[in-house]
């Protein structure tokens, strides 16, 4: 199990509260901020995770820990007739609602407020499921999945896009230096929550990636699982498959 990390030290609250305070703290400027932080990467991350998914035709899609709703949106590239983002984050999604509006895309992408360890949704529902950048928000990692392998219909795809830590010189200790020292510094400066970027950065560096996550998702019951590194391994997009 994950050391467990959260944004505020001195919070009686779980992590769940805290996550879900966090983002809604920080929710009007998320995306600028991002952008700013991934150099833009980010972008080109997440549209060949809308490839791969893509590539199974889907029919229903669910996009855990959606955020603003910039993967969802993405997906309508898709075949999917629909799409749900799912957040606990109300500021959020309120601003992914706005982006959805003027995109004219309601049709077919619907935000849900929810627990991603609490899936408002039956058995065997979604054709492929998605979280870009949130799995390491779970406040228990193992819980989030399983229920994630259990709205997941039989053959479904499941797909993970997540920081990960380079392992070769020079990248490592590059990114190392970013994350420690520029992540929180960019996140002060340009973020009303001077506790969020840090946490972000610090979450990031402690969790599971590579086989090390792999192993967990084979514990769970998933099978075919594969990780697969970007941009010298800063990131990676892990794809894996209900039995």
């Amino acid at each position: 199990m994950p050391k467990t990390i959260t944004p505020y030290k001195n919070s009686s609250l779980g992590k769940k509260e805290q996550v879900t305070q966090m983002f809604d703290n920080i929710s009007g400027n998320y995306d600028g901020l991002n952008r700013v932080i991934s150099m833009g990467i980010d972008v080109k991350w997440r549209k060949k995770v809308v490839a791969l998914v893509a590539a199974k035709n889907p029919e229903t899609i669910l996009d855990i820990a959606t955020g603003t709703g910039d993967l969802a949106i993405l997906m309508s590239k898709t075949s999917a007739k629909k799409i749900i983002g799912l957040d606990l984050s109300a500021g959020m999604l309120e601003v992914g609602q706005q982006k959805i509006n003027a995109q004219k895309l309601s049709d077919k992408i619907e935000m849900v407020l929810g627990d991603s360890e609490n899936i408002p949704f039956p058995d065997n529902h979604f054709d492929a499921i998605t979280v870009s950048f949130g799995i390491r928000n779970f406040e228990t990692l193992e819980k989030g999945l399983a229920e994630i392998y259990r709205v997941l219909k039989p053959n479904g795809l499941f797909v993970i896009l997540e920081t990960s830590v380079p392992t070769k010189f020079p990248y490592k200790q590059g990114y190392g230096f970013y994350t420690k020292y520029m992540l929180p510094l960019i996140g002060k400066l340009f973020s009303k929550d001077n506790s969020a970027y840090g946490y972000l950065s610090e979450s990031a560096a402690n969790f599971p990636f590579g086989e090390a996550l792999n192993n967990i998702l084979r514990e769970i019951s998933f099978i075919d699982c594969k990780a697969m590194p970007q941009t010298f391994g800063v990131a990676t997009i892990y794809t894996a498959t209900k039995k």
